[in-house]
């Protein structure tokens, strides 16, 4: 079983590794009685205080194992490889690298992989409806006048 590695923290940061994209399949994840092979969540891991985020990967014919809506969490899927099927609220369309799909808390989700390598993704989870156009990157970030020093 894989682990999540620190790599370094400090006061405004944390960096950690939950390995490469192939071995992603490596990670555990107990949940309830049941333990699912291939994902890892990270954003706890990482400190992060506005998001959840995980890893999973499906072997061929692996579904997600169950269909699923959040209360209150809009989800970012990305399919970082391979290729499946993406079901939401009944409909089914294919996914492959490169493909994002946003998902509403609402949203009956589901994800298989259809293909005949592992499939990868990345979940991002927030609170939906809590950016504002204040949050936007291109008025919230700060260019800042100090040098680059690599």
């Amino acid at each position: 079983m894989r682990t999540i590695e620190t790599i370094k923290s400090g006061r405004n940061y944390k960096a950690i590794s939950v390995g490469a994209i192939d071995q992603i399949i490596e990670h555990e994840l107990p949940m309830g009685p049941n333990v699912i092979q291939g994902k890892v969540f990270a954003g706890q891991a990482v400190g992060a205080t506005g998001s959840e985020l995980s890893f999973q990967t499906l072997v061929p014919g692996q579904d997600s194992g169950f269909l699923h809506t959040h209360k209150t969490h809009e989800e970012l899927y990305i399919i970082l490889r391979g290729q499946g099927t993406y079901q939401v609220d009944g409909e089914q369309f294919p996914v492959a690298e490169g493909t994002i799909v946003r998902v509403s808390p609402d949203g009956r989700r589901a994800l298989k992989n259809t293909g005949t390598e592992n499939l990868t993704m990345l979940c991002i989870q927030y609170k939906a409806n809590n950016f504002t156009e204040a949050d936007s990157p291109m008025t919230d970030g700060n260019i800042l006048p100090d040098p680059l020093n690599w």
